[in-house]
């Protein structure tokens, strides 16, 4: 469709309004559609949009403001996701969208560039739709402007035509925020409806001395931003979302509602470099990590492999794109910029070395060597590179332009600024650097990764930033390799797992319409990695992983209301299950007889007996969620997964003491007999042994429960549960005041 097409205004598809409002499609997202979404993801990139933007505030509202968070996959087209909801805001009135773009000048300029590109403000054959300021401040000039282009709003005589979008990019520092604050407070906002949104939002704007009981600067500014705005929906986008999770829910930060996006088909992740195969990622050997402990003399043998495949890879390259595009390399050596630099002499000087050496007669011995590395880095490579790969010898003349055409650049601001990458000036580079490179920073056509970096303090969030190896490159994945130390390749399995459980439980989230303050903030997360930094949170969270261990609640007296709930939840699943007399000693009292059922089904379990019990404590509640997650991680490996029921003394029944505070003293009946301890056991193992090995084991335990010689309770069931070590996984839950336990 041509720019001066007819256009007709297009409704999103009923399906998928799930939120206050229905934005319908105009011509500005019609447009950034057309010019800048692939054929193929426009479909699901606008109806997200429209999920997205149809959740906040209406800007037919008189006042009022929402906050939601927006999950996407490292390097996965956020910021499409975020210019298309801008523009499908433009189309249904908003007045002025805010983007916080970036905690650096760097970071801000791409951002910046990007939607200036996407949305064509410079192309001045366009109507003008946005009016444009980048870290905008007090001026006369830009107060009458903003004032004009909202009096047209006001104006009902304004044909659409000359209404325009004030579009704001402004640095996250607190220094401009707190300009943009001051103009918009003299602009006066009433009745402006506007769209902020916040990219990399658990970086910075996050309050990071709520534990002290005050505001981080930051943080404050934002919250006079809002407070500026009567009328607005602010959108937090990340990739990693752990920290406005966990953060307290009254929170002005923490989001109410939830959008996960879905990258397209091209796109490579985490599932794809980490799964059992692992064809892409190598471990960097320990003896090539440098640390205090073991430092480096010369660079490592496993630095030369990655830049031997890399330059395959660009020679590769140049002669399929014909010089057209790039192919980069990262080094991630570090934090330390005397790391970076280290590193940088080290692939300045093997570069030079190895361009020299290629200039020298074939029958060198030094050439013949090198050519001979080369030839085992192609082979590597040619071990998944796409079908058509040219041979060896045809690619061995293209080395030299390869190498002529790769630039080496250190980006850090050791020196200085750091410095830009001018991408349309050489097809290959190879940057050097650490967290200059980290969040937010685009890496064009990124093949291989060299990190022998640590975990450092295990923040997930911070760990998963670092994968600038993510992206949408299936086209290519076949040239892409990722080094990393022993430690941050298991961080980055794990993460993996903890991702998609996280992500489909929002999902869940998203779908039911139920706001997050309803979710428990529970997740896996391996032991070895922390949610986020602990500075943002408020409350505390638990963790655990349960592996060979029994699972019960210790307060055991509730309410009439919940015991009555969870009698007929045991009664109605014991009523369609069949059980049999266990076997044990002939010996043992009716208490110690038990009545089982194996070979059933975990799922069925779950959802007719473990997820209907109601818990009455709150730190039960957490490690009840935490087994509950473990046990759902394994129906998700296997579906089939099995379980065994036991009926503990169903002839007798148990007396059980409890405390005042409702905690039962000792749940498990021990060994019988005690003594001699030669026989210690032989007549009855104890309750603990009472379990199907290798399986989830329940135990159905019925007490009366007694306080100083007295029956306070009677027929209470408390339900035991045995983990098996291999279905061992790790996980986190947060209780936050107000949440239902």
């Amino acid at each position: 469709m041509t720019d001066d097409a007819p256009f007709v205004v297009q409704p999103i598809d009923h399906e998928v309004q799930v939120g206050r409002w229905q934005p319908v499609v105009g011509p500005e997202t019609h447009d950034f559609l057309e010019h800048v979404v692939p054929g193929g993801s426009r479909d699901i990139v606008r109806d997200a949009a429209a999920s997205i933007l149809g959740r906040g505030i209406s800007p037919n509202d008189p006042a009022g403001q929402e906050t939601g968070l927006v999950v996407g996959y490292v390097q996965s087209g956020k910021t499409m996701s975020f210019e298309t909801a801008a523009a499908l805001a433009r189309d249904n009135g908003f007045q002025m969208v805010i983007i916080v773009a970036g905690t650096s000048k760097p970071l801000l300029e791409q951002s910046t560039g990007r939607v200036r590109d996407d949305f064509r403000l410079d192309d001045s054959s366009r109507a003008r739709s946005w009016i444009h300021f980048q870290n905008p401040e007090q001026e006369d000039a830009i107060v009458q402007t903003m004032r004009d282009v909202f009096d047209d709003w006001r104006d009902e005589g304004t044909p659409d035509e000359y209404k325009m979008t004030v579009l704001v990019t402004v640095l996250k520092h607190h220094g401009r925020l707190g300009n943009l604050t001051h103009l918009l407070q003299t602009v006066g906002m009433e009745r402006v409806p506007v769209l902020i949104i916040d990219d990399e939002a658990d970086q910075a704007s996050l309050n990071t001395e709520v534990a002290q009981g005050e505001e981080s600067t930051t943080y404050r500014r934002l919250m006079a931003l809002r407070d500026a705005l009567p009328l607005h929906s602010y959108l937090q986008y990340t990739a990693t979302p752990q920290a406005p999770l966990l953060i307290s829910i009254v929170d002005a930060l923490s989001p109410n509602f939830v959008e996960v996006l879905t990258p397209g088909d091209a796109y490579v992740g985490g599932r794809d470099f980490f799964d059992d195969n692992q064809q892409y990622v190598r471990t960097i050997p320990p003896a090539d990590v440098p640390t205090n402990a073991n430092p480096l003399p010369e660079p490592p043998e496993s630095l030369l492999e990655a830049l031997r495949i890399f330059m395959v890879g660009v020679a590769v390259g140049l002669m399929e794109a014909g010089n057209r595009g790039n192919r980069s390399m990262l080094v991630h050596p570090s934090h330390l910029t005397a790391q970076h630099q280290e590193f940088y002499n080290w692939v300045r000087d093997i570069f030079e070395e190895w361009k020299r050496v290629l200039g020298l007669p074939d029958t060198d011995p030094d050439k013949q060597e090198l050519v001979e590395e080369l030839r085992v880095a192609y082979d590597d490579l040619a071990q998944t590179a796409p079908a058509g790969l040219p041979s060896f010898d045809q690619l061995a003349p293209t080395f030299r332009f390869a190498f002529r055409r790769t630039r080496l650049l250190e980006v850090n601001a050791r020196s200085g600024p750091t410095p830009r990458v001018d991408w349309g000036s050489s097809y290959g580079w190879i940057l050097v650097g650490g967290q200059a490179m980290d969040r937010g920073f685009t890496i064009e056509g990124l093949t291989v990764t060299y990190m022998p970096r640590g975990i450092g303090v295990g923040n997930a969030d911070t760990v998963q930033q670092r994968a600038r190896f993510f992206g949408y490159k299936r086209g290519y994945l076949g040239y892409c390799r990722v080094y990393l130390e022993q430690g941050t390749h298991r961080a980055f399995q794990r993460y993996v797992e903890h991702e998609e459980d996280m992500r489909v439980q929002l999902e869940d989230i998203r779908d039911s319409g139920r706001s997050l303050n309803d979710w428990k903030r529970a997740f896996v997360l391996d032991n070895a990695l922390r949610p986020c930094r602990q500075n943002v949170l408020e409350f505390d969270y638990i963790r655990g992983r349960f592996s060979d261990d029994w699972v019960a609640p210790r307060v055991v007296l509730a309410t009439d209301n919940v015991l009555q709930a969870n009698r007929q939840t045991v009664a109605d699943f014991l009523a369609n299950t069949q059980f049999i007399d266990d076997e044990g000693h002939q010996d043992r009292t009716d208490t110690q007889r038990h009545e089982v059922a194996t070979g059933l089904s975990l799922r069925d379990v779950l959802e007719r007996l473990l997820i209907p019990m109601r818990i009455t404590s709150s730190r039960d509640s957490q490690q009840i969620t935490g087994l509950l997650l473990q046990l759902s991680r394994a129906l998700e490996n296997d579906p089939d997964e099995p379980c065994a029921v036991y009926r503990m003394s169903p002839r007798t029944g148990r007396e059980r003491g409890v405390d005042g505070s409702g905690e039962v003293t000792n749940l498990f009946q021990g060994q019988a007999p005690v003594n001699p301890p030669a026989r210690r056991g032989e007549v009855y193992p104890g309750d603990r042994a009472v379990r199907e090995e290798g399986h989830v084991t329940v135990q159905i335990h019925t007490l009366d429960l007694t306080r100083d010689g007295s029956v306070v309770r009677e027929n209470v069931p408390v339900l035991a549960v045995w983990v098996p070590s291999r279905l061992a996984v790790g996980w986190i839950n947060q209780n936050q005041p107000g949440q239902n336990t």
